[in-house]
Order: C-alpha cells, then structure tokens, then sequence
C-alpha cells in the first residue's frame, strides 16, 4: 500500500516540476510561456532560448519518467502479482504530472513526449528504442519534429504489447499516446495546412543565448 500511494505521489511531483520554464528563467531574461509556440518542452527552449538549454530540458524532462519508474521496477520485483500495475500507475502518474503540472497549477504543461521516452526507457528499452527509431525517420523525413512525436506515440502501444505481453503497461502506453496526441491538436491542424514549421526554423544556433544581466 506504501508503494502504490507514496511512489504515485512522489512519480506526480516530479512529473510537475517545469525544468522548461526552471532553466530559462535561471539562465534567461525569457517566460518561455510567452515566446514561441508557449510550450514549456525541448523544441520551444530550443527555438527560443538555444539548444544547450533544449538538450537539458529534454534530459530534465525524460528523468522525471525515468527515475520514478525505475524505483517501481525495484519494487515491482518483489511483488510480481501486482508489478505491472504498479509500474503503469507510477509511469501515469509521472506522465500527468508533467501534463498538469501541480507547480503550475495545472496548466501550462508539455506535451508529454520526453516524459513518455523516460518511463518507457525502464518499462520497455525496445518499445522506446522502436519509437525512438521512428521518431528519427519521420523527423528526417519530414524536418517536423511534432510529425516524429506523432508517429512515435502512434507505434508505441502495439510494440509495447509485443515487447512486454502486459495489458497494464500497454494500456498506459495507449492512454499517452492518447493525450499525446490531443496535446498536439494545433500541431496537426498546421501539417494538415502544410503551415507547421520545420525543427530548425527561427532556433538559436547554439549556446545558452539572453543571459540576465
């Protein structure tokens, strides 16, 4: 009972804390909430505050997955009836916690991308590799990475079943990809128009740019 309430619980508060918003306004004079795209994840930091800070948000925001996960899987060992189980709801709890950020209350979150890659990097390294691979192809393919993100979340549910036969954890891949999929809503409206812009267009070059005086 400890283990299902107190690693939920401390999976959600890891999920909400902003590392987006954290390190630009560490390192920056910028509201990330305010520039670009609003979105507190890698690609808006990258665009707006310059790739070092992207590539540490992204870190940031895949070890919140990770780390809760990982301590269920400690855990999960020691009770295989309900392992499972306990390994999804942790993994949700993370994924949530990064959507509806209690720090932030509740709004402003990611979009759950790098968060989903972290707790499936523990739950199953090839479902995550798997998508990962397809995230690069489409990326490559079509120079948008909400296109890459997309494609990854839609694959990720069927190779998670193949790759671990649990109905918990492809259930909670299913419901990511789910609200990976809403979170993108206006990203697919602008593939759909042709209007979404390509990963590198109005990105810093690289560096931590704006520092405060």
């Amino acid at each position: 009972m400890l283990a299902f309430v107190g690693l939920p619980v401390f999976a959600y508060l890891l999920g909400s804390v902003p590392w987006g918003v954290v390190l630009t306004r560490i390192f920056t004079s910028v509201d990330i909430r305010q520039q670009g795209s609003g979105n507190i994840g890698t690609t808006n930091v990258s665009r707006v505050a310059g790739s070092t800070l992207g590539l540490l948000t992204f870190i940031g925001d895949v070890l919140k997955g990770a780390v809760p996960v990982y301590l269920a899987s400690i855990l999960a060992g020691k009770n295989q009836g309900t392992g499972d189980l306990l390994l999804a709801t942790v993994a949700l709890a993370a994924f949530f916690g990064h959507l509806y950020p209690l720090f932030m209350k509740l709004k402003d979150g990611g979009k759950g991308v790098a968060t989903c890659a972290g707790c499936f990097t523990v739950l199953s390294p090839l479902a995550c590799l798997s998508a990962l691979l397809t995230f690069i192809v489409v990326l490559f393919s079509s120079k948008r990475v909400s296109a890459g993100s997309l494609a990854a979340a839609a694959v990720l549910p069927w190779v998670a079943w193949f790759t671990t036969d649990s109905p918990h954890i492809t259930v909670s891949a299913a419901i990511m990809a789910v609200f990976i999929f809403m979170r993108h809503r206006d990203n697919i409206k602008r593939l759909v128009s042709a209007t979404e812009p390509k990963f590198r267009d109005g990105s810093k070059n690289s560096g931590i740019e704006k520092f405060r005086n």
